[in-house]
């Protein structure tokens, strides 16, 4: 008798690759009207939260980059 996989049996595919949190990527969201602030920050390691223009979180990007660590750490938000 044939049983139907459970949750644990399921496989899931590959998972698709996350684009990369970048300066020209946050100053772009910003230049099309989207806002982003840090929900994390340390000197190594950003969580960047990519925004609505009205504020509300669509994404969270996380990054090791020091270049991008220092840019954050002079503004902390788009705002």
């Amino acid at each position: 008798m044939n049983e139907r996989p459970t949750g644990d049996d399921v496989r899931a595919g590959p998972v698709p690759s996350r684009p990369a949190v970048t300066i020209e990527a946050l100053e772009r969201w910003e230049d099309n009207g989207a806002l982003w602030r840090a929900s994390e920050l340390t000197s190594e390691r950003v969580v960047v939260e990519l925004c609505t223009c009205s504020g509300e979180p669509v994404d969270a990007l996380v990054s090791e980059d020091p270049e991008l660590i220092a840019f954050v750490s002079r503004r902390a938000s788009s705002s």
